[in-house]
């Protein structure tokens, strides 16, 4: 096994080369083609390099919708049970721990998706100023 370059280090030339160096060697619509999949790349390489932190993320957001459901199950079924509940009206946005739930659930996901999208890193900073 090779020490260098690591996973994370070919993931991100690939995206450079993609983003920078492709795009001007391209038509337009191509060149599109190519920044988007410079992003896709870029995604990947953040969600394996978050991994652990994911596998924690999972952990935790199954343990906030066992509290919030009362009952068990993988994070597929939790989910699924939590969108029944919402869809029949037993659980509504004025349910404090529903929105806490959500706000922290989708705060995870955009860290991995979009970890400098700026409305993100205003709620980050909003959050952050609550605690």
């Amino acid at each position: 096994m090779q020490d260098h370059p690591t996973p994370a280090e070919i993931l991100e030339s690939v995206a450079t080369f993609l983003r920078d160096v492709v795009p001007s060697k391209l038509p337009p619509r191509e060149a599109f083609d190519a920044r988007v999949a410079a992003n896709a790349v870029e995604l990947v390489r953040r969600q394996l390099a978050l991994n652990a932190e994911t596998t924690q993320q999972d952990d935790a957001e199954r343990q906030r919708l066992r509290s919030l459901l009362g009952s068990h199950g993988s994070l597929e079924e939790l989910n699924q049970q939590l969108c029944a509940r919402i869809a029949a009206g037993q659980l509504g946005l004025d349910d404090r721990e529903l929105m806490e739930h959500l706000w922290t659930t989708t705060l995870a996901k955009v860290a991995v998706d979009q970890p400098t999208y700026a409305s993100y890193q205003r709620t980050l900073a909003g959050r952050a100023g609550k605690e």
